[in-house]
């Protein structure tokens, strides 16, 4: 236990920036890694065990979303194993700053699990409707288009995102960081990962989850439009 309390009480001071980060990342997310980070450091685990344990809630939390009948239970536990995975997707880069640093097949690895597992949950939601038509209302065919479109939006922002930070400068070493901006981290709320898994809460009542997803899925479009105008104004202003 001690180890853990030394492990949290560095990690509070190496904390990334907030900037750009929703209000449920910053307030629920990071502090639930961080104490997995701390506890798998007392451990004695690495960075890509913590991956691999994100990676391992996340798709049997995915796999029961697409195998089993929809029921209020389920519903449960797919958000409680998303959730947790979400956690250790935090903790395996905090732990990697509590060992002096990670690498770059940690980083490479972290990626890909995280644009795995969206691929997945959306496509396990598509399946999903599709075997389960009379549970979600989705005989209509429309409907299995739903899924798909989520999942283009969420990937292009995805990857989007990642290359805007690859290609915009690094800032200069030692600069203050900006200021978090509240309304910023309301307003992204709605697209944050971990928000979203809360509608598979409403797993159990059918035409809700249908319809929760399906308007988590328009913001996520709108969202997109946004994002990949502001990325090419900003990535148009740097010097060749």
């Amino acid at each position: 236990m001690a180890r853990v309390g030394t492990a949290l009480r560095e990690l509070r001071g190496a904390q990334k920036s907030a900037k750009g980060v929703s209000l449920y990342s910053r307030f629920v997310n990071r502090p639930a890694g961080r104490y997995l980070a701390a506890v798998s450091y007392a451990l004695g685990l690495t960075p890509n065990q913590v991956t691999l344990a994100s990676a391992a809630f996340s798709f049997a939390a995915v796999a029961a979303v697409a195998l089993a009948a929809p029921s209020w239970g389920l519903g449960v536990a797919v958000w409680a194993a998303l959730a947790v995975g979400f956690a250790f997707d935090s903790a395996d880069g905090q732990l990697a700053r509590l060992r002096g640093g990670g690498s770059a097949a940690g980083e490479w690895l972290d990626h890909v699990v995280d644009c795995a597992k969206l691929t997945a949950l959306h496509t396990c939601v598509l399946i999903a409707f599709y075997r389960f038509p009379e549970a979600y209302g989705t005989g209509g065919e429309g409907w299995l288009l739903v899924p798909l479109g989520f999942q283009f939006a969420s990937v292009v922002t995805f990857f989007g995102g990642l290359l805007t930070e690859k290609l915009k400068p690094k800032p200069v070493p030692g600069s203050p960081a900006a200021a978090p901006s509240t309304v910023r981290a309301v307003a992204l709320l709605p697209v944050d990962y971990g928000v979203f898994c809360l509608v598979f809460l409403a797993l159990g009542g059918g035409a809700l989850f249908r319809w929760a997803y399906a308007g988590l899925g328009a913001v996520a479009a709108l969202f997109l439009v946004a994002f990949l105008a502001k990325w090419f104004r900003e990535l148009s202003a740097v010097p060749r």
